[in-house]
């Protein structure tokens, strides 16, 4: 039997769900069939799991408290809680255990924090330290959380020679005085829109081949690239910030895989693209490549979501709130060449997440309450057809059970 941790949005973020779910299927290669059995761990709004590396212990963020609980599984399908929740940030939306098991990263779409928190032997969470802060790469005037913006009319006026005022005729004052072709009222000055808030909002993580750690910050278009550091004469372990990749502005990087050849494909929910990045011989991370999802793809109605890869790494798939589709892409030469070649209906509303599983890919719908189970090609890793869906509440994740 195949089975599934889900989690999702509780009361406390307006969903339904009551804690981890589970998730079973059918015997065999590719789950014909899934079956929701129900609440296994009561949590609130765990929206985002994660598995140890070697323990059989999940980890969630629960977003509306701000905090990451450790649950270790003690029969077939139930899991309890190994430790106290660990308080993260404002709406921590990711957890990303280290390869090593020693420590994850939860990253918080609220407070844009990013922190690191200690495992020990056993997985329990301890220790919690958030890394510095990020700032806009596109700089706020002072005092404010405003991009600074040129006023051009502005400029365009100072650029116009000062017109001589047309002389005022006697048949212009009788007129006046009688209230006939009166000269108009000024029209009042437009009022100023102010752009729109940026604000700093970290939304994922990802371990890089040479250890070090990739996060995604939506709010300031960065990828930032950090170091884990532990400080001997301190005690403290941590997250050292080596560098960061600014993406164009608005793109909005929110998830992000790890290719087989070691560049990072980032997905963007603003607007609907995919970044490559490689490192350089230096070790330093820049802009490789980019595409859009999809070329059915809307800025503005399109919200792209999860992004994963198959085994192989030659395809990758996109969840795309809005559409509520999968988009396909083709991913070639040495990982730097990503190409759109196909777009499926997902079979749920609001696509929040999904994940490859043996020749399948489930989708979690978060506002249609299903998890859909889509067929994959075999010979093109196209998405070919909706095969099951099955009845979750608010599902936001969906992470294999061991």
């Amino acid at each position: 039997m195949t089975q599934f941790w889900i989690g999702g949005y509780g009361a406390d973020m307006d969903g339904d769900a009551g804690g981890i779910g589970l998730l079973e299927g059918d015997e065999g290669r590719e789950p014909a069939t899934l079956a929701y059995r129900g609440v296994v761990a009561a949590a609130a709004s765990p929206s985002w799991l994660a598995a140890h590396p070697s323990l059989d212990v999940v980890y969630a963020a629960l977003e509306g408290s701000g905090t990451v609980q450790a649950f270790v599984r003690n029969g077939p399908s139930t899991l309890v809680p190994l430790g106290d929740p660990v308080e993260a940030g404002s709406g921590v939306c990711h957890v990303a255990v280290a390869p090593s098991g020693g420590y994850l990263v939860a990253s918080c779409y609220g407070d844009g924090r990013v922190v690191r928190i200690a495992l020990d032997a056993g997985g329990r969470p301890g220790a919690a330290s958030a890394g510095d802060a990020a700032t806009d790469p596109y700089g706020t005037d002072a005092g404010t959380n405003q991009p600074r913006a040129i006023d051009f009319a502005e400029v365009l006026a100072s650029l116009k020679e000062p017109q001589p005022e047309a002389p005022r005729t006697g048949l212009l004052l009788f007129d006046e005085a009688l209230g006939l072709n009166a000269t108009p009222d000024p029209e009042p000055e437009p009022e100023p829109v102010e752009a729109p808030s940026r604000a700093s909002h970290a939304h994922a993580a990802a371990f890089l081949p040479d250890g070090r750690i990739a996060t995604t910050d939506l709010g300031f278009d960065l990828v930032r690239i950090w170091r884990a550091s532990t400080d001997s004469a301190a005690g403290r372990s941590g997250l050292v910030l080596d560098h960061q990749v600014v993406l164009p502005h608005g793109v909005g990087p929110r998830h992000m895989v790890v290719h087989p050849s070691g560049n990072l494909h980032v997905v963007t929910e603003y607007s609907c693209e995919v970044f490559t990045l490689a490192a350089g011989a230096d070790g330093r991370w820049a802009l490789a490549a980019a595409t859009t999802v999809s070329p059915a793809a809307q800025v503005g109605i399109d919200y792209p979501s999860e992004l994963s890869r198959s085994r192989d790494g030659e395809t990758l798939y996109a969840g795309v709130r809005g559409s509520n589709t999968i988009a396909a892409l083709r991913v070639r030469g040495a990982g730097e060449i990503v190409e759109p070649f196909a777009l499926a209906e997902s079979g749920v509303e609001w696509p929040r997440h999904h994940l490859v599983h043996d020749g399948a890919l489930l989708v979690a719908g978060q506002r249609s309450d299903e998890i859909s189970v889509l067929d994959l090609d075999e010979r093109t890793g196209a998405p070919r057809g909706i095969r099951h869906r099955t009845a979750a509440p608010a599902p936001t994740s969906i992470l294999l059970a061991r």
